[in-house]
């Protein structure tokens, strides 16, 4: 399931940041060219549902399901009862649904929303199917308006599209095209990438070795020069800058394994910076080898998040957990999305220093700690020690 926020509604303005788009969407029309905006890509064989509420009846969140293929009754009351739960916890009075695919996917499943919005109390304003350029209402009577072969329409050339470009909110071809803005490198450039990493390890190495000869965890000193690589990477970005050294990014990437360290970064992700945050995690999720990627994957969604970009962050807890099905703050995030939890709630009860503190351990506590260069979750053998979740996410 992939979520979304309307923008600006989770997150205090970043600085520079232009303001929100407005728009009224007062037709199917305008209802249609504004959901790929809203998600950040064309839905296909989808099911989209948008809530709205407030004294101006405005958009509060949406979500997307793929549709059940083949039809499946028990899998379209999962779906809707799901729907109709979060539309309420989140005080949604009115719903708009749009079906996307051919009428024996979709039908089945509005048919089943229909019923269940009517019951629960929701004001259905709307609901539509859409296959190949074409709308049809579920709720229109009007062959005037809403003829037998359905209703054609472009969305390239609405306004509600012209209006959402220009504030930035692209809306790419498919899921799939969005997923590549932040899937792997190859070719050359992945030899180059893997070649890097081997250097990050041996550095790492290096410093356990250093670190081995005294007293206290061996990792401190990997976890120390980690800390203050990530940190100087997130103040780097928020001034506008980038990086493009294959062995920093490797670096940063292998740091990051360390709960430590990917705690401490967790803990300055301060939305008012969330644009510089997106570029860092989606630069170092683009670079980082396969057993890298789910601490800077579950960052940049979390990121995401507090953007309102629900779509972004279900991508990156994909790549996240494709490369580690089991990293516990990815599937703290992806639970937290499935359950349409407002950006609102993504606050950092923990600052750096408190988050440190708690990491604090006796001379040789971390001496079992995963090595970083294993091929195995650091996140996982900590799970239940409470290092797993912070800083933690409240409603």
């Amino acid at each position: 399931m992939d979520t979304t926020q309307p923008p600006g509604r989770g997150a205090p303005r970043a600085k520079g940041r232009p303001g929100s788009p407005r728009v009224r969407l007062s037709s199917p029309a305008d209802v249609l060219a504004a959901v790929p905006h809203l998600f950040g890509f064309h839905p296909a064989q989808s099911l989209v549902v948008m809530g709205a509420g407030g004294p101006r009846d405005r958009l509060r969140l949406g979500f997307r399901y793929d549709l059940p293929d083949p039809p499946d009754a028990a899998a379209a009351r999962q779906i809707t009862g799901h729907a109709v739960a979060v539309l309420a916890k989140r005080r949604a009075k009115t719903v708009i649904a749009v079906g996307y695919g051919p009428g024996w996917l979709v039908t089945p499943v509005m048919d089943v929303f229909a019923t269940a919005a009517g019951e629960s109390g929701l004001a259905v304003r709307e609901l539509l199917r859409v296959e190949d350029g074409r709308y049809w209402s579920y709720l229109c009577r009007d062959v005037n308006c809403c003829p037998a072969e359905g209703v054609p329409f472009d969305p390239r050339s609405h306004p509600v599209t012209a209006v959402m470009s220009a504030a930035g909110l692209p809306a790419y071809p498919d899921r799939a095209a969005l997923a590549r803005t932040i899937g792997p490198l190859t070719g050359e450039d992945a030899t180059a990438r893997d070649q890097a990493a081997q250097r990050a390890c041996a550095r790492a190495a290096t410093l356990i070795e250093q670190a081995a000869s005294r007293d206290g965890s061996p990792v401190r000193l990997v976890i120390r020069e980690g800390r203050r690589a990530v940190r100087d990477a997130i103040a780097h970005y928020r001034d506008g800058g980038a990086i493009t050294d294959g062995d920093l990014l490797a670096w940063l990437a292998v740091s990051l394994s360390h709960l430590p360290v990917r705690d401490d970064a967790w803990a300055r992700m301060d939305p008012e910076h969330r644009d510089a945050h997106l570029r860092l995690w989606t630069d170092l999720v683009r670079n980082a080898a396969d057993p890298w990627v789910p601490a800077p994957a579950a960052l940049l969604a979390f990121t995401a998040w507090q953007c309102g970009d629900g779509a972004l962050a279900s991508v990156a807890l994909d790549r996240a957990l494709a490369c580690d099905p089991g990293y516990s703050m990815a599937l703290l995030l992806r639970e937290i999305l499935d359950a349409g939890v407002p950006p609102s709630a993504a606050r950092l009860p923990m600052s750096p220093e408190e988050v440190e503190r708690s990491y604090e351990r006796p001379a040789g506590a971390e001496a079992s700690s995963p090595a970083p260069w294993r091929r195995r979750s650091a996140d996982r053998r900590r799970r239940g020690r409470g290092g797993g979740q912070p800083p933690a996410v409240k409603e």
